[in-house]
Formats: structure tokens, sequence, C-alpha cells
């Protein structure tokens, strides 16, 4: 099993969601975060003054996977996720070594 962690623009969600919920994965967690890549930011005018935003934010999706529906999953959320322009995101796959479902005490395959 992996777990995908990609880091996306906000209003690309539902994309990525709807675009995961047709090749079959069946949950993830989303998170609102905040950070900064290469884009470093940006300023802006508030009541006549200029201030700095350092972190800019974002939404930060966990989705475990199967290694078999890794690879497609990782090309969706590519394509969906994609504006072409700076701070589209990152993805990040590492391997999970064990998955158990509290309620039913269901492990590994059975339990995502």
């Amino acid at each position: 099993m992996k777990k995908i962690e990609a880091i996306i623009k906000p209003f690309k969600l539902d994309d990525v969601r709807e675009a995961l919920s047709e090749i079959g994965v069946t949950g993830m967690t989303s998170t609102e975060v905040k950070g900064f890549g290469r884009q470093k930011g940006h300023t802006e005018l508030y009541r006549g003054a200029e201030y700095v935003i350092d972190f800019l934010p974002k939404v930060k999706l966990e989705i475990v996977v199967q290694e078999e529906m890794l690879d497609r999953a990782v090309e969706v959320i590519t394509d969906a996720a994609r504006t072409g322009k700076i701070g589209d995101g990152k993805i990040f796959v590492s391997a999970i070594e064990k998955v158990i479902r509290i309620r039913t005490g269901e492990t590994d395959r059975d339990a995502i």
C-alpha cells in the first residue's frame, strides 16, 4: 500500500476529488494548510499599506491506495490539479506498513 500526499491549490480540490472518484478511489482526507515553495508568497495592499503574505493557502490531500493503483492515481491528481502556473503544488508518495479499520478491526487491503 502507498500513501499519496498532494499539496494543491484550494480551487482545484473538487476537480481532483471527482477525477479520483472516477478511477475508483473510495476515500481521502483533506486539510487546509498554508505554505510556500518557489513562489515565496506575494505582497498585497490593505488600507493603503503593503504587506507580505509568506504562507499561501493550500489543500493537503492524503490518500491510501493499493500499489497497482498508484501510478494512475498520481497521474489523475497531476492532470486535475495542474494550472500550468507557479504554485500548482507537489505530490509525495510513501509506503504504508499497516492499515486498521477501527470499527471492524479489518486490516490492510480490507481496511481501505
